[in-house]
């Protein structure tokens, strides 16, 4: 949970950036293409967005670095996002959603990507700005899993030059949910090696590694819950902005998302019996270890009885002045811890 102090006490619509800074210096780059004509730019003075403002071509202007927010207010004056849109682009802390405006419409995503170092999943939050011929989407830091799509741009392959910006951002939005399956790929094969190493040896970090894993699908299934309802509303309701065959693609685009919260049960039910037999086997253990004990007690219960009655020091028990008194102790309570023993494999409580 990401603390939020910051924004108490200021007037809505008030731009202050919640959450970590993770690059140091904002850019942006631009696409400006059309069927037969492509540009790409990396956009160093603000001033040269301007004239994109009113293209007739598909614009799409990609913002890296959320804590930036002069960018952010020149970019919604630009292009008249409001400013309460503006202050939830640079607050972190947004669930998936999708808004309608009079003129865009916003939609937030979380991009989730493994962590090789630390072997967990990150997320960034990233923002659509939807228009009738551009399309803004920022990001809290540079790299990006977008890369496939910028290469059908520049090569001009499939239809996506040939659509407008609404099938751009279907294009964004389902590289992001494909993602979403690599990282359930990477989960299940964690989840594999779990399952195995359970049989052959259960440990305490076989149990925190599957509490981590849990604590990552939950929060993996909070980011596509409302996935499922926004992509239903974006397919049914009536936004001038998304164009009929667009619609087709973000109905494939909400089975997709069906797939993942699906897969992301499944495996939490997985985990909950890894969870269940790990426990089931450190309770047959103990029990085990208890069992033991519990024999080695009850075989000393008559040797203790004996060694008690002929430690009490009496001057007139008769055996005491025998020779064959002492061995024959012995030999009772060998005899004895003999026949218990037989008697226990016999009941079978000794394996």
């Amino acid at each position: 949970m990401k603390k939020t102090t910051p924004k108490v006490g200021l007037a809505p619509g008030t731009l202050v950036h919640v959450g970590e800074i993770k690059i140091e210096t904002a850019g942006i780059t631009l696409f400006n293409y059309t069927d037969e004509n492509l540009l790409e730019k990396e956009v160093r003075h603000f001033e040269e967005v301007v004239p994109f403002k009113n293209s007739a071509d598909v614009t799409w202007i990609n913002i890296d670095g959320l804590h930036d927010v002069d960018i952010i207010e020149q970019v919604g004056k630009l292009f008249g996002i409001h400013t309460l849109t503006l202050e939830d682009i640079v607050n972190t802390n947004q669930r998936p959603k999708l808004e309608e405006f009079d003129d865009y419409l916003y939609v937030v995503l979380k991009m989730l990507f493994l962590d090789q170092d630390k072997n967990r999943i990150n997320a960034e939050q990233v923002s659509f700005v939807l228009g009738r011929t551009f399309l803004i989407t920022f990001q809290e830091m540079e790299g990006d899993i977008f890369n496939g799509v910028r290469d059908r741009l520049r090569k001009g392959k499939g239809r996506i030059r040939k659509k407008g910006a609404d099938y751009l951002m279907y294009a964004l939005m389902d590289a992001v949910i494909d993602n979403y399956f690599l990282l359930l790929d990477h989960t299940g094969e964690q989840t594999e090696t779990i399952e195995d190493s359970m049989l052959a040896d259960t440990s305490h970090e076989t149990l925190v590694r599957i509490h981590d894993i849990k604590r990552e699908l939950i929060y993996f299934r909070r980011q596509v819950w409302p996935l499922r309802e926004f992509l239903n509303t974006m397919i049914d309701a009536e936004f001038d902005l998304i164009e009929e065959p667009t619609r087709l693609f973000l109905r494939d685009l909400h089975d997709h998302s069906i797939q993942v919260f699906d897969t992301i049960e499944s495996l939490r039910d997985i985990l909950m019996g890894l969870q269940d037999v790990y426990l089931s086997e450190l309770s047959n253990k103990m029990n085990e270890t208890m069992k033991i004990l519990t024999i080695i007690a009850t075989i000393f219960i008559p040797v203790t009885f004996l060694a008690g009655v002929y430690g009490m020091n009496f001057k007139y028990m008769p055996e005491l002045e025998q020779r064959w008194a002492y061995p024959a102790f012995w030999i009772v309570v060998v005899l004895i811890i003999v026949l218990m023993m037989v008697w226990f494999k016999r009941k079978r409580w000794l394996s």
